[in-house]
């Protein structure tokens, strides 16, 4: 039996065609054998087959001996912080994040919080639970209920002095997915107002499924901005281990920048400390750590490799251009509350709005954001870009994909990890037309 659902870093799939109860319950069974747990927590997304699918993976948990910890409806962060903060065997979370409508899957980690991918144990699950072999468990696991959100909520706030924060108004966009609760209980210990969007909770997505990353979903976060006066806007996917914003005219703010203001903020407090980041966009994060005295440590696109990397190089934060923000304090997982609460803590300090903060950088390093292209052999598209431009180039990089480096700009190629798409990123050093040049030279390259 082939489980299609099981992906590279966790399982996504088509309820109940390719994810259903007895998948997930062989899920269970298989991933308490797998890793050896007596200890799992186990945390739902609002999508409405969530708590069904739920209930199955605890009973094959629980059949394979291991006690199921449920902290119920919460984000993928939640999960990470209980897995680590119980001291739990592992962890699981029933989430499709910003997937369609029809789907859901699960977020896998071990003892704390360690990423389980294709080569670190997701594997072994997947064959076990295929041919369904299960050993056989003299006693039953049990099922508790364990309220994981307030170590959590205050948690998050030690990242911020509440004593810096001026008033601030944040517009807020949920997508109906589970970020609202959390976000308002966080706001509720700050002098902060927030204007909430599409808070409610409802797993049937009446405004389409949150995935800010897609431009035709910022919208209504940009006009609460705009019509309330907002200091800034935050909008979250649907587990909301991502979070996205935009200054106080409401502008999209690529996650590129926010790793570099973030970086900056932690060598404020914590000179010459390590930060790590992907190698699609880099020279603005690279020069904003030097200058701030840190580290900047390259690592490949990913949350599985970023997090084995930044253990390794105990690394204070670490951070991709796709919104994941990574910190040591927290287990090494990514949070999509911490970067807002941070940001919101430069803007009072600095006494600057947030299109100031970022501006300069963007001047500085305009960049191409993600462009995706279906192609049908990615490998043989990055051996055409090689063939055309790797001669010229200064510097070569293939910790992910290509990098190809030149005197004023420099570009990244690299073959999706989940699905058949090229990515191309593409920057330059202070001229905006030399990187729109450059863009469109290598988009119609790759559109062939």
């Amino acid at each position: 039996m082939k489980l299609s659902c099981f992906k590279a870093y966790d399982v996504r799939g088509v309820v109940p065609d390719t994810l259903n109860e007895d998948i997930a319950y062989r899920i269970g069974r298989a991933f308490a054998e797998v890793i050896g747990a007596s200890s799992v927590i186990v945390g739902y997304d609002v999508r409405l087959s969530s708590p069904s699918l739920t209930n199955a993976l605890a009973s094959g948990l629980m059949d394979a001996g291991a006690d199921v910890y449920d902290i119920g409806l919460c984000g993928t962060e939640e999960m990470y912080f209980a897995t680590a903060h119980f001291d739990m065997d592992g962890g699981i979370m029933i989430t499709a994040s910003h997937n369609p409508m029809d789907y859901n899957g699960m977020k896998f980690v071990r003892e704390g919080a360690r990423p389980i991918s294709g080569d670190s144990g997701l594997s072994e699950v997947h064959d076990r639970a295929a041919s369904g072999n299960f050993t056989h468990q003299t006693e039953r696991g049990v099922r508790h209920s364990i309220n994981g959100r307030p170590p959590y909520i205050a948690h998050i706030l030690s990242y911020v002095d509440a004593a810096n924060l001026r008033p601030l108004k944040i517009a807020m966009d949920a997508g109906n997915g589970g970020a609202g609760l959390v976000a308002a209980e966080i706001a509720r210990h700050l002098p902060i107002e927030i204007v909430p969007v599409h808070f409610e909770p409802d797993g049937s997505f009446p405004n389409g499924i949150p995935n800010p990353l897609l431009p035709e979903n910022r919208s209504a976060c940009i006009e609460a901005v705009c019509s309330s006066g907002a200091d800034m806007g935050v909008a979250w996917d649907g587990d909301f281990d991502r979070c996205f914003l935009f200054d106080e005219q409401g502008n999209f703010i690529e996650g590129y920048y926010i790793v570099g203001l973030l970086a900056e903020a932690f060598l404020r407090k914590h000179p010459g400390e390590k930060i790590v980041h992907d190698p699609r966009l880099t020279w603005n994060t690279i020069d904003l750590v030097n200058k701030a005295g840190g580290v900047a440590v390259q690592s490949k696109t990913g949350h599985a490799f970023i997090k084995e990397r930044m253990r390794f190089e105990n690394a204070i934060y670490g951070g991709e251009m796709s919104a994941h923000h990574y910190f040591r304090d927290f287990a090494y997982c990514d949070s999509g509350m911490i970067p807002w609460l941070l940001v919101s803590e430069l803007l009072s300090v600095s006494g600057k709005p947030l299109s100031a903060l970022v501006g300069e950088r963007m001047h500085a390093y305009p960049c191409s954001g993600e462009i995706n292209f279906h192609v049908t052999d990615p490998q043989a598209s990055i051996d055409t870009v090689m063939k055309r431009y790797a001669d010229s180039a200064i510097n070569t990089d293939r910790t992910d994909g290509i990098s190809l480096e030149f005197a004023d700009w420099r570009l990244n190629v690299r073959a999706s990890n989940t699905e058949p798409v090229l990515r191309l990123n593409v920057e330059s050093r202070g001229v905006e037309s030399l990187m729109h040049e450059k863009t469109s030279a290598l988009t119609g390259l790759l559109s062939e």
